[in-house]
């Protein structure tokens, strides 16, 4: 669907203004508030904090962010059976900025629910706001990819908002504190809400309806299974503040990674031995699975961002220029800050690069991405010894860090993304995105496993972990490496004509 008005924001479709504003105060408080989560739960009760171990409070930082992109595929689906684009983004940031407004109050007991709040609304929002963007333009119409390099920047833009308001707030705490940076986030999003309330005449009409409504008899089903779900998840977390059950965080982290992992392993597996798939359907689809492995060890990398390496700012780096010291979660905006740097580089790179007739297969380029990652790590091994010794270091080794996972977040992301949309069957693509999807949860939730074996108090162990990561995901993209030799082959394959039969199987898959 296309927009008719002949207004324009940058070029583009007069929708893309609400949807940028509002996607960059949403991230403007999820980054801010994720900044905040693994300092606030290990900083001393008399800090204010929770005073919770660094292994609980990483297990807690991975499920949330692992829950939030899986959160995802229920709120796709709302989004096209039940409610429609414009009211799974609007319902979604209410629950979001809600659950802000929860975390703001001073109390452990709420802290929990208002994470799981913010979880709920993030997963119906997130997935919809996205795909409304691609509804804004027709099939035709070559504005497409600049419109979503200009969302894309929103998303940076509200990153680096939400780490220096917060993080400023949380570094003052005689003045504001922890509660004060929550409370800004869910003003973030109010922000969001009121602008995009007002604009919304501007999407004419995308998005305000579902794709693929239900019968009224499938909504109430569906209504009642989603409420017998939330009244599950009120009465398990009730239990858990009053000490009815006992949750450890870090061994439901570790079953909520394997099951995960066997999802995806299933899902995928179903795909491609009963999707009634062609030969070359079938090389394709290994090919790719190829990028999602480097996807799920990229971001169990990547993700140290919010964990380990927050706390080695927070504690073994020299912050101090001059009289002032740098917030601890400035250095998280680095990666944001790259990216608006480095990005139209890279678009350039591959651009020059395919007409050079040397274009790197999928694979290749997310072998090394997840390598250049790893080098980071190599950096990080070398800051930790000296933190081991017994001095602070320069921020500089945090900066160099930042700046190879950006390389690195630039070589697979948006490239992974791409192999998705090219080397899925073009009938299963909507589901082969919620399968990738799970590679994103699955790096999360490792990400906060591995974090939680750093123990603050033997700073010895930090260089051991940072390394280990480092060979670990370096000895992945070497294999993967050379697997894509074989594999770019598959790559270029012609997608073969839809087999017989391929509506009944279609039908039979599930749908998520």
């Amino acid at each position: 669907m296309t927009t008719q008005s002949a207004k324009t924001f940058f070029g583009q479709p007069e929708g893309l203004q609400t949807l940028f504003l509002t996607e960059m105060w949403e991230r403007m408080s999820y980054y801010g508030m994720r900044m905040l989560l693994v300092l606030f739960m290990t900083a001393t009760l008399q800090d204010g904090g929770l005073g919770l171990t660094v292994a609980s409070a990483a297990a807690i930082y991975g499920l949330y962010t692992g829950s939030v992109y899986f959160m995802g595929l229920p709120g796709g689906w709302i989004s096209d059976r039940l409610l429609g684009g414009q009211r799974a983004v609007w319902y979604g940031g209410i629950i979001i900025m809600c659950g802000h407004i929860i975390l703001a109050f001073p109390s452990d007991k709420t802290f929990f629910i208002g994470l799981i709040v913010v979880i709920l609304g993030t997963g119906l929002l997130k997935p919809n706001i996205g795909a409304m963007v691609g509804q804004l333009y027709s099939e035709e119409d070559k504005r497409r990819d600049s419109g979503y390099a200009i969302y894309y920047m929103g998303i940076n833009l509200g990153s680096v908002l939400g780490y220096t308001i917060c993080g400023y707030l949380m570094e003052d705490q005689e003045n504001f504190g922890w509660h004060w940076a929550f409370g800004a986030a869910a003003v973030g999003m109010a922000i969001g809400l009121v602008q995009y309330r007002k604009t919304l005449g501007k999407l004419h009409g995308v998005g305000d309806q579902p794709a693929a409504p239900l019968t009224k008899k499938g909504k109430q089903v569906s209504w009642t299974a989603i409420g017998a779900v939330l009244i599950m998840i009120v009465t398990v977390t009730a239990m858990a503040i009053n000490g009815a059950i006992i949750i450890d965080p870090v061994s439901v982290a570790q079953y909520v990674a394997v099951s995960f992992t066997i999802m995806f392993i299933l899902y995928y597996a179903s795909i491609y031995m009963f999707g009634n798939l062609t030969p070359n359907e079938m090389k394709r689809l290994g090919a790719l699975l190829l990028v999602c492995i480097a996807s799920a060890c990229f971001w169990s990398g990547f993700e140290q961002a919010g964990s380990s390496m927050n706390l080695f700012a927070r504690d073994y780096t020299d912050r101090l220029i001059g009289s002032f010291e740098i917030p601890t979660g400035w250095f998280q905006s680095l990666n944001s800050m790259f990216i608006v740097l480095l990005s139209p580089f890279f678009a350039a790179l591959w651009i020059n690069l395919g007409k050079r007739f040397v274009s790197p297969s999928y694979g290749i380029k997310c072998a090394v991405g997840l390598m250049i990652m790893a080098s980071g790590f190599i950096v990080m091994f070398f800051a930790a010894q000296y933190a081991a010794s017994g001095m602070k270091v320069a921020p500089y080794w945090l900066v160099a860090t930042y700046f190879l996972h950006t390389v690195g977040e630039l070589c697979l992301s948006p490239v992974a993304l791409s192999a998705v949309s090219k080397l899925s069957p073009r009938r299963f693509a909507g589901q082969m995105m919620g399968v990738f999807v799970l590679t994103y949860s699955i790096g999360n939730i490792i990400s906060g496993l591995l974090a939680g074996n750093f123990d603050p108090n033997r700073v010895d162990q930090l260089p051991n972990l940072y390394i280990q990561i480092s060979l670990f995901s370096i000895g992945i993209g070497i294999v993967i490496l050379l697997f894509a030799f074989k594999s770019r082959i598959w790559e270029n394959l012609a997608e073969d004509k839809k087999p017989a039969h391929a509506d009944e199987q279609e039908a039979a898959t599930l749908n998520i």
